[in-house]
Order: structure tokens, then sequence, then C-alpha cells
């Protein structure tokens, strides 16, 4: 699949569906009052290009809202640089031409060959000990070391809140074809597994509801439980759940550093929720089943595909 793909879309209330909360689709309102007024339809091409290095500092900013509030443990300038070494692996997607920011950001990084590298460190020591700290996550304690025989390719996928889960499909299909490609070419691409990093959150009630008399909101039927504490869980990258069906194993972590208290207002909204960083795992051929099962649920098209504005809308949420 080439890069530089196009599609121009032109979106109603009801094509948005979910992906018009893209992040927060495990909440709603209990009153549709003024929904009417609360989306703007708008046109929107899709561009799909290499990382290039005016990216670099649209990529820190997407790992820093992929890394939560970790973030601040790692050089993100210097993963930023290791994307952009990987010049002909990996897909961002604009809408403003080769020169826009990126809104989206999907690449995979070889844990082992950049091993010896001071932020490559920083992160599998950062995986070690997160998954030592839990036991579905446990089994990264084998496959991550040095010495382990496993290479393990890190994938990062991350969007802007407003960007619609089907453009990543052809992200990770893109992705697959340049790493066949690569290893054509004897570069070291040859995984045997995947780790995607990704994060998940749980709803808290929120006190503002209650200081302000407002609806309270309520969750939709079907929430995910998550398999660790029992809580319910939801899905900043909705296509997670579908990876979950091809994983090893998946697991949620807690921050180091502990998210604000509060409501978390201004990052999230105006409801409460507790982030969690979350960890998925698989074999490297049931990555291939997985693209197949994405491209199915969440397909690229002009009607599905877009960016919903709403008053709170932003790049940088």
């Amino acid at each position: 699949m080439a890069k530089r793909k196009h599609a121009e879309d032109d979106l109603e209330n009801s094509a948005a569906g979910d992906d018009s909360e893209e992040e927060f689709s495990g909440l709603e309102e209990s009153s549709s009052e003024g929904s009417e007024d609360d989306y703007d339809e708008i046109r929107v091409e899709f561009e799909w290009f290499d990382p290039q290095k005016q990216d670099f500092e649209g990529f820190q900013m997407l790992l820093r809202q992929l890394l939560g509030t970790d973030a601040s443990f790692f050089h993100l300038g210097a993963i930023a640089d290791l994307i952009l070494e990987q010049k002909l692996l990996g897909s961002t997607v604009k809408t403003d031409g080769n020169e826009g920011d990126p809104h989206a950001l999907l690449t995979v990084l070889n844990l082992k060959q950049h091993r010896n590298r001071p932020v490559m460190k920083s992160l599998v020591d950062y995986l070690l000990d997160r998954a030592s700290t839990s036991s579905s996550l446990s089994p990264l304690l084998s496959l991550l070391p040095a010495n382990s025989n496993n290479e393990v390719g890190l994938i990062l996928s991350e969007r802007w809140v407003n960007i619609a889960t089907e453009v990543v499909p052809p992200m990770y299909e893109m992705l697959l074809e340049e790493i066949e490609w690569a290893v054509n070419d004897k570069e070291p691409y040859t995984f045997t597994h995947y780790l995607i990093w990704s994060k998940i959150y749980h709803a808290i009630p929120s006190t503002l509801d209650e200081t302000t008399n407002r609806p309270m909101k309520k969750m939709k039927p079907g929430s995910k439980k998550d398999v660790n504490d029992g809580q319910s869980m939801y899905y900043f990258h909705p296509e997670d759940e579908v990876l979950h069906r091809y994983a090893m194993f998946r697991g949620t972590f807690d921050y180091k550093t502990p998210v604000p208290e509060g409501d978390s207002r201004n990052a999230f909204q105006d409801f409460g929720v507790t982030p969690r960083g979350h960890l998925i795992l698989m074999e490297a051929a049931a990555l291939k089943s997985a693209v197949v099962a994405l491209k199915t649920e969440f397909p690229f098209s002009p009607t599905t595909a877009g960016v919903t504005m709403d008053e709170s809308w932003s790049s940088n949420p």
C-alpha cells in the first residue's frame, strides 16, 4: 500500500457514531438536549506519509500523550529520533499536506537492536518494572531481558482525540508491508513478537456533577472488565479490543507518577477518569490476522472515518 493515500470525508452527525467522542466512547449524556449544536460537519482529506524530520515536535507531543503521566521519565526527543531514523518504516496521518503536523503515528522499534541506547534501556527497564507489579504482565519478565532469544518489536500507536479509529487499519497494513520489505532487504525486523503500548481508563464518580446539579454521566451497556482488578475498563484506542482477541496476554499497569487529584476536567472534559498504561503482546504471525480483523471492524471509507469537531476540540487535549 502506497503512502499519501487520500480520503475526503463529508461527515454527518449520524455517520460519526461512537467516534464523535473517540476516546470517551464509554460514557454518554443522560440527556440529548443540545446535541445538534455540539458537532459541526467538516471536510477532511487524510494523507499518509513516512515519518519525516519536520514531524519531530509532533512526535514528541503524541508520545507524551501515549506515555501518560510517566512521559517525563523518558527522553521523548530521543524516541522521536529513533522513529525518524527508520525512514521507510511507520506512518503518519496528516490533513495539511507533507509540511503539516502529524495527527496520528504508528511505528515499531526493535527493542534488541537499540538496546544499548540510553533511551531504549530506559523504555525496557520501565516495562520490566511495571511488569513486575502486574501478574497479567509477568511473562514480559522473561521476554524482554537482553539474554532472551526473542525479537520483540515495540509498537507505538497514538492519535489525537478526534481522529477516528478507521485511520488505524491502513497504518497497520502499511506497517506489515514495510516490515516485509525490510526483512527482504536483510534489515533487522524479523520479529518473533509485537508488544503494543497503549492506555485505558476507569471512570470515576465526578463531584462536579454533584456540586453543579448537572445531568450525571452513565456507562454504556457492555463495558469491558479489567481482568486485573474487576473495574470497568474503557479504551482510549477502541482497536485494542480487537487486538485482544489475538494476544498471548495483555494487562494494565499503574503509572509511577500519580494522576493529579480531582476530576481531571481539563484533560478529560467534565467527567472523572483514572488512566492506566496498557500492554498487549502477540506473536508476529498473529498480528497479520489481527490486521485483517481490524479492517473488517473499522473499515475505512469517506462516510466512516474523519474528524469530528465540538466546542472542546483541540489538537493537544
